[in-house]
């Protein structure tokens, strides 16, 4: 069992996270999908060139892309590169973009993605819909979680 466990951890390696985005927004659904990618793409992932800030997706006539995410070019690449910030298709089950234009046409959700990261040697994002957070939501999730975080060092000091 202890080496089933290994096995995956090695197979899913994150390579990079939109922290941003858990903290500006509510996370209602979380999707996996693989991204359409030219190969000096995939390498410079692979030496960690990829950053999802201000990132996001949208979709447009059943497809969904992936918009602003920065992939730096890969430094041994030669004449062949690609443009930094280039619309990426996501690689999606029918049903599931089907589900997910349903939600996004509500009011105040939107596509974010949350980690890109290799599964099986594969790029992955992990797509999540999301709610905007107002100011006070993020004041009250701060503030659990400086809670939290005291009474974890309560605990830890009683216990010494």
């Amino acid at each position: 069992m202890a080496a089933d466990k290994t096995e995956r951890e090695k197979a899913q390696r994150v390579i990079a996270d939109n922290r941003k985005a858990l903290h500006d927004y509510t996370v209602l659904e979380t999707f996996e999908a693989g991204v359409a990618l030219l190969g000096t793409e995939v390498k410079s992932i692979r030496a960690g060139g990829a950053n999802l800030r201000d990132s996001f997706a949208r979709i447009d006539r059943g497809e969904v892309w992936l918009l602003n995410v920065h992939i730096g070019p890969y430094s041994h690449a030669g004449y062949a590169t690609h443009e930094d910030r280039r619309q990426r298709k996501l690689l999606l089950h029918s049903h599931e973009i089907r589900k997910l234009t349903g939600r996004v046409a509500e009011r105040g959700l939107t596509l974010v993605p949350l980690q890109i990261y290799f599964k099986n040697g594969r790029v992955k994002v992990a797509l999540a819909l999301v709610k905007g957070k107002q100011a006070h939501d993020k004041r009250e999730t701060i503030r659990r979680r400086e809670v939290e975080r005291e009474t974890r060092a309560a605990v830890k000091a009683r216990q010494r």
